[in-house]
């Protein structure tokens, strides 16, 4: 494998301790609130296919101990080079050894062949980062769960109908099964595992 060409990666955080940590607090945010749109507070050139939400995400969760795969469609020597250089992430061949992916809708199956973890370590699932078009420009979705007060609604664009009867199989599984973080430009919506969503 060649080393990369450092003169074409794309800059990280412009402040990495303090930007992390703004970031870090976003997703924390979005986690907290399962179906609310969280901004993501940083200033960022992004590699390849992925938006400024997504970067900011690859930048301040992932590191040398998660195991990063990237959709087909995502995939490009640009952003892998990007991946490694700032993060020091292990880029997984197969989606079974990964901790985090990042896909798009038409990455499909969405959920088959990643770690959903075990009963006695749940938290061993991998989390997904799924780019979308749009997080209020989809069909209205009904959200319930642990963070919602009664329920809320989620309008993500650009899924398939596949993806939900995938979703709430994913549910059944709780408290194992996958997170998912939905990114569209400098916005997050996380869906936690523990998540109900209906039509």
């Amino acid at each position: 494998m060649s080393a990369p060409d450092m003169s074409v990666i794309a800059p990280g955080l412009a402040d990495a301790p303090h930007d992390s940590q703004s970031v870090f607090r976003a997703v924390l945010e979005a986690y907290a609130h399962p179906g609310r749109i969280v901004a993501v507070p940083a200033k960022l050139e992004v590699p390849g296919r992925l938006c400024l939400a997504s970067t900011a995400f690859l930048l301040t969760l992932v590191d040398r101990e998660t195991p990063l795969w990237l959709a087909p469609e995502l995939d490009s020597p640009e952003l892998r080079d990007f991946a490694r250089f700032h993060t020091g992430a292990p880029l997984a061949a197969n989606r079974d050894a990964a901790s985090f992916a990042f896909l798009t809708p038409a990455s499909e199956p969405h959920f088959e062949g990643f770690s959903v973890g075990s009963d006695s370590y749940p938290d061993r699932s991998a989390t997904l980062v799924v780019h979308v078009p749009s997080l209020s420009a989809g069909p209205a979705r009904r959200l319930r769960g642990p963070g919602i007060d009664g329920a809320a609604t989620a309008a993500i664009a650009g899924l398939p109908k596949s993806f939900w009867r995938d979703w709430a199989a994913n549910r059944a599984l709780f408290p194992c099964g996958i997170d998912v973080v939905f990114a569209a430009g400098s916005e997050l919506l996380a869906l936690p595992r523990s998540i109900a969503v209906e039509a």
